[in-house]
């Protein structure tokens, strides 16, 4: 498979891990839009939010419980996922963007 987070999760290609377990890994964004900026992703590869089916639903909650503790430390933070080209994904493997570290607006672009 030629994705580029599958590849991270492999440990093809390095990265700066936040957080890893069995089911997801965390690490920081390359192109951090804000102080902090880490992207959660699951190891299975699912494409898009899209694509998340019934059988994703654990895995996901299991997602949305780490986030927290990802971002322990932050007084507030801000969970994207974005789905689909014009929605501005750029990765095809289902992410969420965990941000914060200043003041974020609400203005969708």
């Amino acid at each position: 498979m030629d994705c580029l987070f599958c590849r991270i999760i492999s440990g093809e290609i390095p990265s700066k891990k936040v957080y890893e377990d069995e089911l997801c890994l965390a690490f920081k964004d390359i192109n951090p839009v804000a102080p902090f900026h880490v992207l959660m992703i699951p190891k299975k590869h699912i494409a898009s939010a899209a694509e998340i089916v019934e059988e994703d639903a654990a895995l996901i909650g299991h997602i949305f419980a780490e986030i927290p503790k990802i971002a322990e430390g932050q007084s507030s933070f801000r969970v994207i996922t974005n789905s689909g080209k014009e929605a501005g994904q750029s990765v095809n493997h289902l992410h969420f963007h965990i941000i914060s570290g200043r003041r974020l607006s609400l203005e969708l672009g």
